[in-house]
Formats: C-alpha cells, structure tokens, sequence
C-alpha cells in the first residue's frame, strides 16, 4: 500500500511539473509553433522531450547536492523559495501581457526536435530549477524514504509530458481555444509557484528551527 507520505511527494511533483510545464519559453513555444507548421500528429511525440534534454541538468544538480553539507542544502529551501516566488512574478507578467503572434510562431516552426531538446540542454533555468527548487526536496523525500523520491520525479515529468501533450493539442484549434485556455494556466501557474514559494520559505525556517 502506497504511503500517505508517497502521495504527498507525487501531489508536490505534480504540482510542480505543471507550473514548469505551462511556463512560456522555448520549449512550449517549439511545441506551439511545430503544430501550426506541421499539425499535432507528428508534434505529439515532442512532449516527451523533457525527459531526455532533463538528464543532464538532473545529474548535474544532484551530484552537487550531495556534494555539499547538509546546511547548506537547509540554506537553499530560501534561495529555492524566492526563486519559485521569482518565476511566479515572471508568470504573472506573462499572464498580464498574454499575446500569441501566430507568424512568429509558424516561422519559428523550422526548428527541428533535435534543435529543441539542444535549447533545453543549454537553457539555464533546469539547471537552476533542479540545483536549488526540485533537488534539494527530491533528495528530502529520499532520504526519508526512497519511494518518496520516486514518487515525486513520477509526478514531476508525468505532468510536464500531459501538460505538453495538452499544449500540442490546444495549439492545433489555437484561433479559437488555445489562447484563453493557455493564458488561464499560466494564471494557475502563478498561484502554484507561489504557494510553493512559501513552502520552500518554510522549509528552510524549519530546518534552521530544528
């Protein structure tokens, strides 16, 4: 029987992977445009990039992790906090000033998948994501049990892959459904990474507490 605590870890990935996957940039901006150049059939398969272009940022993070003392993984839930509280702000703005120019898309469409998964690779924000917001709770969760872990890392890129799936195919009606959908989520988005803003805030109030 799966844990009360397993479940809170996969809720926690979830939430996360879906306000990392709805965020504007150039991975949901590729999915966008390769499904107004080609259609959403042979961009669907796309939505599995993260998992891939996320191996190394992954590794990267963790090694350095569990590299350092564990005050200084307490002192990142601050950092990790007013990161997450960042990129809230972030989505905010692009919830404010939403606007989907279909031309740049469609001629940003030429880029191929290789293409895409090389932006992610040389992309700062999973190295940074992982290093002080996903890492230091993935390895929280593992230390207190490795099913948590595990738990969380599914939840985590099972959302970004749905969420991804979701943004192919409300692209492919963008004239009349995707942009109010996509600017609705991204509305969510800013509620979910501030909230978990504050928790990380805690995280570290606590850990500094104990």
């Amino acid at each position: 029987m799966v844990s009360t605590a397993a479940i809170s870890y996969a809720v926690l990935g979830i939430t996360l992977g879906f306000a990392a996957g709805i965020q504007p940039g150039p991975f949901q901006t590729f999915l966008i445009s390769r499904t107004l150049q080609h259609g959403w059939r042979p961009t669907l398969p796309a939505a599995g990039a993260p998992i891939l272009s996320d191996v190394l940022p992954v590794s990267l993070a963790l090694l350095l992790l569990t590299s350092v003392p564990l005050w200084v993984q307490n002192t990142l839930y601050f950092v990790g906090g007013f990161f997450l509280l960042f990129l809230a702000y972030r989505a905010f703005v692009a919830f404010r000033e939403y606007n989907l120019d279909q031309a740049a898309l469609r001629e940003s469409g030429r880029k191929s998948l290789l293409k895409a998964v090389a932006v992610n690779l040389v992309n700062p924000n999973p190295y940074v994501f992982w290093s002080l917001v996903a890492g230091p709770l993935l390895l929280k969760g593992w230390r207190e049990a490795a099913v948590n872990g595990i738990a969380m890392v599914s939840g985590f890129y099972a959302t970004i892959v749905l969420t991804s799936a979701v943004i192919v195919l409300l692209s492919a009606g963008v004239g009349m459904l995707f942009p109010k959908v996509n600017r609705i989520l991204i509305g969510v988005s800013v509620v979910a990474l501030a909230l978990f803003g504050f928790y990380q805030l805690w995280l570290g109030a606590a850990s500094l507490w104990s």
